[in-house]
């Protein structure tokens, strides 16, 4: 995993590479909303991408993670299927429904009954690189929501250069970045982390979570402000040393969060004393994005380091799979 990680930055050069060159089919849909359909780490570069492109998209953004889709689907939604492995049961069967209900479909994935049905059907796909595992693909993945957006003609092409910047700055800061996650894996260990991040950029606070989850084998949780301060930061009052927080923050986020994420500062201080604020870096919200993606997976792979656990087994998810099948 340390050596997937590494090469992030090489990732994301060769995903704008794959996105450049895909061949992807005309549409003359009408295309009235999106829904972005997929599990895990395929799943969470669409939350991510979702919430950087808010500002731009004219039309709803609905991420699924589930077996069935929304009642609103029809002729007029683009629906994206991701999923690495082109064979994540859920994936494949809100795939199924959306060509009952007419959609637009484009799948992102590396092959599997996934890409044999885009094939099969002319739908537009995105194929990816193979043999990594799914969670060190979302430089990938997420990289190709941007393109599938862009090719219907729902979002400009400057996520382009603000990748290509971000690429720049996170090869400048790589050593920073290390230090700092390597400190954050330290003052973590043995404790429970809690995530908080604003609600925009809750995305990147769900990324750290699955990846403490699955490389470091802990258990954690996130939130997002404003909507932790009307319920989780009472129940602080049941905190104790046992919990460390961890806090993302941009100096763009919204004023009145800004003030709220100082306040409560001082609130869970009172119960706990390791509290890390990590602020990104950046000129654009992708930059931003893809600074905490990468410092938080350089935590979660340290702390798996200390912890001394394989980063790379998900046995656990593996039995699973193969139990489902099972009942299949």
């Amino acid at each position: 995993m340390k050596a997937l990680v590494s090469k992030f930055t090489s990732q994301l050069e060769e995903a704008l590479n794959i996105g450049k060159e895909a061949k992807l089919n005309s549409c003359d849909k009408d295309i009235r909303n999106v829904v972005i359909t997929g599990l895990g780490g395929s799943g969470i570069g669409g939350k991510i991408v979702a919430q950087l492109v808010a500002n731009d998209i004219s039309i709803p953004v609905t991420i699924n993670n589930d077996y069935h889709l929304p009642n609103f689907v029809n002729e007029n939604t683009l629906v994206i299927a991701s999923s690495f492995s082109g064979n994540t049961e859920e994936t494949l069967s809100a795939l199924s429904i959306a060509q009952e209900k007419g959609a637009e479909i484009a799948c992102i994935t590396s092959g599997g009954k996934i890409l044999e049905i885009a094939k099969n059907n002319n739908y537009n796909h995105i194929v990816l690189p193979t043999e990594r595992s799914p969670r060190a693909m979302l430089s990938y993945s997420l990289t190709q929501q941007f393109f599938l957006l862009k090719h219907y003609n729902l979002i400009e092409n400057d996520f382009i250069q603000k990748i290509q910047n971000a690429i720049a700055l996170l090869n400048l800061e790589i050593e920073n970045i290390k230090t700092e996650a390597n400190n954050i894996a330290n003052s973590i260990l043995n404790k429970t982390a809690v995530i908080y991040s604003e609600a925009n950029f809750e995305g990147v606070a769900i990324r750290l979570r699955q990846q403490l989850n699955e490389n470091a084998k802990v258990l954690c949780w996130h939130h997002a402000l404003p909507e932790m301060n009307h319920n989780e930061l009472v129940g602080w009052a049941g905190g104790n040393e046992e919990k460390a927080v961890i806090v993302f923050r941009n100096e763009t986020d919204y004023s009145r969060t800004q003030t709220r994420m100082n306040i409560q500062k001082s609130v869970i201080g009172k119960y706990t004393s390791t509290y890390i604020e990590c602020y990104s870096k950046g000129n654009s919200n992708i930059e931003r994005a893809l600074y905490f993606i990468l410092l938080g997976d350089w935590v979660s792979v340290y702390l798996s380091e200390l912890r001394n656990v394989d980063n790379i087994e998900v046995k656990v998810i593996d039995f699973l799979k193969s139990e489902l099948a099972k009942d299949n």
